[in-house]
């Protein structure tokens, strides 16, 4: 095991009915609070109207079209909001792309600058407003980590903004609240979740615990993203993925492993700060493609531990016979959830493959993870995803 410091502040509140809890977890944080969501879902299924109910003796503001992938422009007009109005505390209702865009805002609200400045770390984040989410998309973890991934569509960028002042204070999770989602949502969100728990998987050194976590947690996802794409309502099903999700990005599962250096999800936000495409998907595309890439003698045992203790494939095969089997059968599963697992499914030809690869992995970016790759391993990647 390597060394660790870890801590993670936020407190989860799950089950049905649990946002009953909302004023007396907003209470002790201020009376002035953001209200930051997306498209209008909320509105239709009734969470929107409950949490104004719910708040009336708060006083509300709100962002509301926070986009999937969520924009610099979002963070930008946030922030604002809180800085002229006092705002004491944001309230992200939706799924990771809204509490992503909450909490940049979080921080940006305290800072006087651009908030550009603390995303891409020129300045660091002292400080932040408290966040309080309702979660209803069971996918990005963000509800349980520290993490903020924004996309700046005009420089191609899409970066994620890393600090302990922007760890969610309460996530609030309750699995009715995904019962709507549709089955495009549902299936990329589990291939986004266990893209979280195959970048804590393959590394190097491993431990017995963190490995066991991991597999138990891909193995849920595995079953549960089945039964709730058959019946969206089973609540046992979606309670199990909701919890899966906050787990896959909170480092708990990989305690004492070694890091991996994020390459899938690396080369898929360059992906989507080119093209915008939905997340969950890009991952699926990508990730066979980027495991048939490292797949070697130094990366063949971790490849057969995955394949046996999580897809139950024959352990008494040839060691790389069971690594390529493993890789077929996860493709496969992204593909039998319906998710296109070709870039040209998704809109994306060759034409801008030499800029996202080097975007990548130019200048060693990539030079330093578990299996290192350079801009032509990238762009063979790439170009295989066709």
């Amino acid at each position: 095991m390597v060394n660790f410091d870890f801590c993670t502040p936020t407190r989860l509140v799950f089950g049905k009915g649990v946002i009953e809890k909302l004023p007396s977890i907003m209470e002790p944080l201020g009376k002035k609070i953001l209200l930051v969501y997306g498209g209008g879902s909320i509105k239709k299924n009734g969470l929107y109207d409950k949490v104004r109910e719910l708040l009336k003796d708060f006083e509300i503001f709100e962002l509301s079209g926070v986009e999937p992938n969520p924009k610099y422009e979002s963070v930008v007009n946030g922030a604002e909001i809180c800085r002229k109005n006092g705002v004491e505390a944001v309230l992200a209702v939706g799924g990771g792309s809204v509490l992503d865009c909450s909490k940049s805002i979080a921080a940006g609200a305290k800072y006087d600058g651009e908030p550009w400045d603390l995303i891409t770390y020129k300045v660091p984040v002292k400080s932040a407003l408290p966040i309080v989410d309702i979660m209803t998309l069971s996918a990005t973890g963000s509800e349980y980590d520290a993490n903020s991934v924004i996309s700046r569509m005009d420089l191609n960028i899409k970066t994620c903004l890393k600090s302990e002042h922007i760890f969610p204070t309460c996530s609030i999770l309750d699995p009715t609240y995904t019962f709507t989602v549709s089955k495009r949502q549902t299936a990329a969100g589990a291939a986004d979740a266990i893209s979280h728990v195959f970048e804590k998987y393959f590394t190097a050194p491993s431990s017995d615990l963190a490995d066991g976590m991991c597999e138990a947690v891909i193995k849920s996802i595995m079953k549960n993203v089945v039964i709730a794409l058959e019946k969206p309502d089973d609540y046992d099903a979606r309670a199990e993925l909701m919890v899966d999700c906050a787990l896959a990005c909170n480092n708990v599962i990989a305690l004492g492993n070694g890091a991996s250096g994020w390459v899938a999800h690396a080369i898929e936000h360059t992906l989507s700060a080119y093209y915008d495409i939905t997340h969950g998907e890009g991952l699926a595309i990508i990730t066979p493609h980027w495991m048939r890439k490292i797949l070697s003698e130094k990366t063949v045992d971790r490849f057969v531990k995955y394949g046996v203790n999580v897809l139950g494939i024959d352990p008494a095969q040839d060691k790389f016979s069971i690594a390529n089997k493993a890789i077929d059968m996860t493709y496969s599963f992204f593909e039998s959830l319906g998710i296109p697992m070709t870039l040209g499914a998704v809109g994306i030809d060759d034409k801008k493959i030499d800029e996202m690869a080097f975007d990548t992995a130019g200048d060693g970016k990539l030079a330093n993870c578990y299996a290192p790759l350079t801009v032509e391993d990238v762009k063979e990647i790439l170009t295989n995803a066709l």
